[in-house]
């Protein structure tokens, strides 16, 4: 269910509610009793209950097998650069 944050626009009252997105708005102001109690526009809220979730699981892929060690990160290593050679104008013949 989603958490909802009212305000009294009459009082300043706030609140957040955890409602059903069936059940009606809220209007009445628990704290004046006047019919100025209006849903604010927030960002979304969400919790992660249990175990198991990880930020890997959305990436798509083959999921890491569990409990296998993965061994030594490959390394990328750059080859020698090439030993000049002299360019000669020709050959000592």
């Amino acid at each position: 269910m989603p958490i909802y944050a009212y305000r009294c626009e009459a009082c300043g009252f706030a609140k957040d509610v955890l409602q059903k997105m069936s059940d009606p708005q809220l209007t009445v102001c628990p704290q004046c009793g006047k019919e100025s109690f209006k849903k604010q526009v927030t960002a979304a809220g969400f919790q992660l209950k249990g175990s198991g979730w990880y930020v890997t699981d959305f990436r798509g892929g083959t999921p890491p097998a569990t409990g296998t060690a993965t061994g030594p990160a490959k390394t990328e290593t750059a080859a020698p650069a090439p030993t000049p050679t002299p360019s000669g104008g020709g050959s000592d013949n």
